[in-house]
């Protein structure tokens, strides 16, 4: 991953580096010199320029989830076990880490551990998964509903 930010930051480099060459360097141009092709060859040329520039942001944040993606491989290590508003912005959390679970205090200022377990509480895996309402419904919409994938 190291490799291929490396390369693209050589790759940015070399082409700004050309960009600033090609500036540097007088272009003496004709004054009435006509457009080759007229307005309509300009008018494409711009067209395929933009598809160009929005097909390379596609595809840089495809690559972006890829990547991100082969880093999240395996089970993860911290885990969200429930949660329970107390209030519009304040939440209580129960995290899993490795064998030991932690109560978390969370509010929009801080972050404060409340309460290490001593014995950790099981919860049901299907609790576990729940999908918070609106987002449900949302994926029903879409003709994605989760619960079918099971």
């Amino acid at each position: 991953m190291k490799r291929m930010v490396r390369a693209m930051l050589a790759l940015g480099t070399l082409l700004a580096s050309e960009v600033v060459i090609a500036a540097a360097e007088p272009v003496t141009v004709p004054a009435a010199a006509p457009a080759p092709g007229g307005f309509g060859a300009q008018l494409a040329q711009t067209v395929f320029g933009l598809l160009v520039v929005v097909g390379l942001i596609f595809f840089l944040g495809w690559l972006l989830r890829r990547m991100q993606g082969s880093v999240q491989r395996g089970a993860p290590v911290i885990e969200i076990v429930g949660t329970r508003a107390i209030g519009p912005r304040d939440r209580l959390l129960l995290i899993q880490v490795g064998k030991e679970q932690i109560l978390i205090g969370h509010t929009p200022g801080s972050i404060e551990a409340l309460h290490v377990l001593a014995e950790p509480v099981d919860v049901p895996a299907d609790a576990r998964q729940a999908t918070p309402e609106f987002a449900q419904r949302l994926l029903e919409l879409m003709g994605k509903d989760q619960k079918d994938k099971k």
